[in-house]
């Protein structure tokens, strides 16, 4: 008897955790994923961390503002949550601090040139969205140096940051090729800059995005952008994109699909300047239902209230902020790179900028 009832106990106890076990997953929201979406709309506008030092993607301009390819999809977001794409909120987020302002939730989404990778995604409990940027890694000198390859670089020192994936390339390619160098480690763009303009390495390395953004900016006093030239190999590949915490699925697909409406956008010629027109008169199924919109009087698509967004948030970040094409052109080919012939170019055109279908 005395056995039977220890069992009994042990089982009543079992089966009290089990039930106590679900009912806790059941009522955490983080676990079931949307944490984040939930927040930020009760809240009223979006916490973004992004570069401040990289023309192009993320910079700070002197009267303040942000700007920048990351910058613009920051606004995007917030027009698709809110209908105004003002509603953000930019934290500053370094090479150093970036994960630990995600995981900490310091942040909504990092939208700031990092790259997707193996270990990130897995080991930093971090989810990346849509690639927004096809880069890789490239080396700068000045344009009278007579490093002219790779292979001149022998003997060189080169600036670099430090704790990021730029280092690690660094040291893979040119050990790979045998080529003898000094890494000299900073901790972000300024650093950097100031230490080649002291002469103290010979060439500092990046992403060739960010090297375009520098040698855009680069000083007058010290022989401007023409005074600089980027090697022509390629070290790496370096996709870059938005990133979320894992586990939130709700904010990930919102995340996700609104840089997929743009490049959507771009392919079915939907721009700020006709969005209006065409959601009064879609001129397809596919463009109804990105805007949407009813199409030759049938249903409307369930795309933005599968999302917990309005059915028309994309004609807000369209109209405010743009399709892809014209997020491009107002910040990235500023800085000198052409998107025609690039990696960047519409699928359609021979580039990787695809979007799967709304439907």
């Amino acid at each position: 008897m005395r056995l039977s009832k220890l069992l009994f106990v042990v089982m009543t106890l079992f089966v009290i955790g089990l039930v106590a076990a679900a009912c806790t997953a059941e009522g955490d929201d983080s676990s079931a994923g949307g944490a984040t979406l939930k927040t930020v709309q009760d809240r009223g506008n979006i916490v973004v961390g992004v570069k401040d030092s990289q023309p192009g993607f993320g910079n700070l301009e002197p009267d303040g503002s942000f700007s920048g390819q990351d910058v613009e999809y920051a606004r995007a977001l917030a027009a698709a949550l809110f209908g105004d794409s003002s509603k953000v909120e930019f934290v500053v987020a370094s090479a150093a601090d970036r994960f630990e302002l995600l995981s900490s939730e310091e942040i909504d989404v990092l939208i700031r040139t990092t790259t997707w990778t193996s270990s990130r995604d897995i080991d930093l409990k971090a989810s990346f969205t849509a690639t927004t940027f096809y880069d890789g890694q490239g080396i700068i000198v000045r344009a009278d140096s007579p490093i002219r390859s790779l292979p001149d670089l022998a003997g060189s020192t080169i600036c670099v940051t430090g704790g990021t994936t730029t280092e690690v390339n660094l040291a893979t390619r040119l050990g790979a090729a045998g080529i003898d160098h000094t890494a000299l480690s900073f901790e972000g763009d300024a650093e950097i800059l100031a230490a080649f303009i002291a002469g103290r390495c010979d060439a500092f390395t990046g992403d060739k995005g960010n090297l375009a953004g520098q040698r855009s900016a680069f000083p007058a006093d010290e022989g401007g952008p023409d005074s600089l030239r980027i090697l022509p190999e390629t070290l790496s590949k370096e996709p870059l994109g938005p990133v979320v915490r894992d586990g939130d699925t709700e904010w990930y697909d919102v995340v996700q699909w609104v840089v997929f409406g743009t490049m959507l956008a771009d392919e079915l010629g939907v721009n700020s300047g006709n969005v209006s027109a065409m959601a009064a008169n879609p001129p397809s199924k596919d463009v109804a239902a990105l805007l949407g919109v009813s199409f030759e009087g049938g249903a409307v698509s369930e795309f933005g209230a599968s999302l917990g967004l309005s059915p028309t948030f994309m004609q807000s970040v369209i109209g405010q902020v743009g399709n892809y094409d014209e997020i491009y052109e107002r910040t990235i080919a500023k800085i000198g790179l052409a998107r025609e012939g690039s990696l960047n170019a519409s699928w359609l055109d021979g580039g990787l900028i695809y979007a799967p279908p709304v439907r």
